[in-house]
């Protein structure tokens, strides 16, 4: 079709959804939380669910490539493998995930955006509702040029991360000496119970990486290049992540960090850096956040208007303009629960909430592996060392699941227990019969 042929993207440009979504909610916004968790063993922490992250993202790789038409990332895979009741289950808690995580992004622009102009921080919130009715006009004019715009952005802010990277271990040397500086690596908080505090938040930071899988059959070179779109979006992103959180570390004692949307402006103007790097830096942030953002509200739509494709919500979510390929009411859905979630409480009680979302997403992706390879299945790409990487991934995550905030633990199983009721309530209301499984001998 020749509006399909438009709206292809290279995988080039893949990649750089999925960075701007890893990045701009990651070093930009959860860093300094991340390093006021757990010191400097938040190095550890960046590198233990960049491991995590790349294991699943292989595996959605493999999931993107036997479905590569669906656009609802995990929830396609687990309304395929499993069904309806766990598919509608994965795909509100995965909406709640991408909803939040908009809302969080968008927060850290806000909160930048304020220190930039020298405002109190409570202007952050409205600065983060104009940015995300900006950006769901943006979307609506269509995935391509949101894609190429996001990759403009992308290539920006990597060079700011250079930039804050160089200046902030020149301004440390400067500030505490060469001794002084690399001495705050020993700074550690809690010893492995910081560390898994710190991995708990991160988490969130590398979720970008499934926006990919909202538009893999879009991808030039097919299923395949998306996947390599994905596995170097989260390699690059490692990187970028301890390289910049150990500049961090260097110009700031980490009990110096805390709990914000803006830990960057923050660690260098604790330093007095020169008004001309802080400028840049703040833009970058901005750049950064808005990009992550965009992303963000381009997997949720998506996502949300294959749930209404497959019925699991209201017919209204099948509005698709697909000559700009763009989910209209999916957008407009988000852009309004990712508004009102930015009154639900600071950024780690928000990440907290996607968290749970996450999670979730994240188990179904690795057991719609093991259950389409049980199948027979043979994708054009397989994850590697299957089932232990599977397994390995599975027996992680809900170690990490465990460790989440009492509060979130409670939501989510509030939340999952109320999505039952409703399933088995509209359910009953069509008058569909249940479904009798004998699972012994």
């Amino acid at each position: 079709m020749p509006g399909e042929k438009k709206n292809m993207i290279s995988m080039a440009v893949a990649a750089s959804v999925s960075l701007g979504a890893i990045i701009g909610a990651g070093i930009f916004v959860l860093s300094g939380t991340a390093l006021a968790l757990a010191g400097s063993n938040a190095l550890i922490a960046f590198l233990l669910v960049g491991a995590v992250a790349l294991a699943v993202g292989l595996q959605s790789g493999e999931l993107g490539a036997l479905m590569p038409t669906a656009k609802g990332s995990s929830y396609s895979y687990a309304y395929a493998a499993f069904g309806s009741e766990i598919g509608f289950i994965t795909g509100l808690m995965l909406a709640l995930c991408n909803i939040a995580a908009i809302s969080v992004i968008s927060l850290g622009f806000g909160s930048y955006l304020a220190s930039m102009v020298g405002i109190q921080s409570s202007y952050a919130i409205p600065f983060a509702i104009v940015l995300i009715i900006a950006l769901t006009i943006v979307n609506i004019f269509g995935i391509s040029k949101a894609a190429k715009t996001d990759f403009a952005l992308v290539m920006l802010k990597i060079c700011v991360l250079v930039l804050f990277t160089v200046a902030a271990i020149w301004l440390a040397i400067g500030h505490n000496g060469l001794s002084g500086s690399i001495s705050h690596l020993g700074m550690k908080v809690d010893g492995l119970g910081g560390i898994f505090a710190a991995s708990v938040v991160i988490f969130f930071a590398y979720s970008g990486f499934q926006t990919i899988n909202s538009f893999t059959d879009r991808v030039k070179g097919g299923p395949n290049a998306a996947a390599k779109a994905i596995v170097y979006s989260v390699v690059i992103s490692i990187v970028l992540y301890v390289v910049v959180a150990l500049a961090m570390i260097m110009l700031l004692p980490p009990g110096a960090y805390k709990v914000s949307g803006d830990p960057l402006s923050f660690a260098l103007k604790h330093v007095g850096a020169p008004r001309w790097v802080f400028f840049v830096v703040d833009i970058g942030a901005l750049v950064a956040t808005t990009s992550a953002s965009l992303a963000m509200m381009l997997r949720s739509s998506r996502q949300i208007y294959q749930m209404g494709v497959d019925h699991m919500l209201p017919a209204l979510t099948r509005n698709y303009d697909k000559s700009k390929d763009v989910a209209v009411n999916g957008l407009i859905i988000s852009a309004v629960f990712a508004i009102l979630l930015l009154f639900a409480g600071n950024i780690y009680t928000i990440v907290s909430i996607s968290n749970v979302g996450l999670f979730i997403s994240y188990l179904m992706v690795s057991f719609s592996v093991v259950h389409f390879r049980r199948a027979g299945a043979k994708p054009s790409f397989k994850s590697p060392f299957h089932p232990y990487l599977s397994i390995i991934t599975i027996i992680t995550l809900l170690a990490f699941f465990a460790g989440l905030p009492t509060e979130a633990l409670i939501l989510g199983i509030t939340l999952m227990l109320s999505m039952l009721i409703v399933y088995y309530f509209m359910r009953e209301l069509r008058g569909k019969p249940p479904v009798k499984v004998r699972l012994f001998g």
